[in-house]
């Protein structure tokens, strides 16, 4: 048996993500899939459609047989810290022999090329004087390599291509075991809201849900469909509701200590703070401190960063030690036998009971607790993004989903 690993997100889980899965049973027809799934905020610092219990269900109702959770340390932050995250988790699971990986690029040995590139050692400076010019991170990556010409322009600033690079980078730069599988996406672009491709993006898919549309009803499977109406009858998650706590923290913290969070370096924390003193949404404060040289999307990573009251000391021992756990969020019997093996030969613990691994009433919290508390307060602060909001501390209560055989919409 060939067990396949995928990084995601499945925000929502939608028919391309049913399509890439059977990209992998078309490769390998003995396939176990494992996901590594970012929790209830996405990589660019957003609430995630659906709660992770939620979409790791609906992930494994439509082929994969066990979702685990990366942590959010690693999962809202840059490309390469989410790349670094997923791989290092995977790896250390021991059983997963292959990473799968869409990308727009779909010729494996440019982007082998490409990334071994990005090891050299004058990479790092040609990609920081390029952002220090203001070029944002795919203009600066596109500068700082040598594209093939054969190659499509713009071809290294499609975000799932830079994903791709940055897994293949990780590879190399642990030592993963595992042997990398890009395969070609297909359907809409990522950053196209259009739902007339045959497989819509994540990003339409939302789009038209929360504009109230029914077109992308087509673009989910069924079961996800009705989640994502149930969500929407009572209310769809929106990053929004979190702006007055931001603003208090904002208000009532000074400069310096803002500045030991972690993306609050090179006087950004300064531009919030001025920010904050009229800014009437999140919105408003995004706009206010975003500029060429802090896009968006980094400004919305920091302030998750700033509500979880992520130190920058604390994400460079993290990136130093890499994920110390795995989380389990949802499994079928095939995913109940890799756990079994995995709970062997994996070289960190599995997690299915967080009472078991962190208590509230814990003193000096271990480097691994640590690391799992900033999820549970994810959780909570993906609860605030609710209106009405979610009840706090379901980490504590919620179990992993278990769908017996029978279950899968394979």
């Amino acid at each position: 048996m060939t067990v396949v690993g995928v990084i995601a997100e499945y925000n929502p889980f939608h028919n391309g993500h049913r399509h890439q899965i059977a990209q992998i049973h078309a490769r390998f027809s003995d396939a176990a899939c494992v996901a590594v799934m970012s929790g209830g905020f996405t990589q660019r610092g957003q609430a995630a459609i659906l709660d992770k219990w939620l979409r790791a269900r609906s992930a494994v109702e439509n082929g994969l047989d066990l979702v685990l959770e990366l942590p959010v340390v690693f999962a809202v932050r840059s490309a390469q810290h989410f790349a670094d995250g997923g791989v290092r988790l995977l790896s250390r699971l021991g059983v997963v022999d292959v990473l799968a990986f869409g990308a727009e690029l779909s010729d494996d040995a440019a982007l082998l090329q490409l990334s071994e590139q990005s090891l050299r050692p004058d990479f790092a400076e040609r990609l920081r004087q390029g952002m220090r010019q203001g070029l944002s991170y795919a203009a600066a990556l596109e500068n700082a390599l040598d594209v093939p010409l054969e190659l499509p322009a713009a071809c290294l600033r499609e975000p799932n291509t830079i994903l791709a690079l940055e897994y293949l980078k990780a590879l190399r730069r642990f030592s993963s075991p595992l042997r990398p599988l890009p395969l070609p996406r297909e359907g809409a672009g990522y950053h196209d809201l259009t739902l007339s491709a045959e497989y819509p993006s994540a990003s339409a898919i939302r789009l038209n849900l929360r504009q109230g549309g029914a077109d992308w009803t087509r673009a989910v499977p069924p079961a996800v469909a009705l989640r994502l109406k149930e969500q929407q009858a009572r209310g769809l998650p929106d990053t929004e509701q979190l702006f007055r706590p931001i603003l208090a923290r904002l208000l009532s913290t000074r400069a310096e200590d803002l500045r030991r969070l972690y993306g609050m370096n090179e006087g950004l924390e300064h531009r919030f703070i001025r920010a904050a003193r009229s800014a009437l949404s999140l919105a408003d404060l995004r706009q206010a401190v975003s500029s060429k040289r802090y896009p968006a999307a980094r400004i919305q990573r920091t302030v998750l960063s700033l509500l979880l009251s992520l130190s920058a000391a604390d994400a460079a021992r993290f990136d130093e030690t890499g994920p110390l756990y795995a989380r389990v969020l949802a499994f079928n019997d095939r995913g109940r036998k890799l756990l079994r093996t995995m709970r062997k030969v994996a070289t960190i613990p599995l997690i299915a009971k967080v009472t078991d691994f962190l208590s509230s009433t814990a003193g000096q919290l271990s480097p691994a607790a640590k690391m799992l508390a900033f999820d549970t307060l994810a959780t909570d602060l993906w609860g605030l993004s609710l209106s009405p909001r979610q009840a706090a501390a379901l980490d504590f209560t919620t179990s992993p989903v278990y769908l017996p055989e029978g279950s899968s919409q394979r």
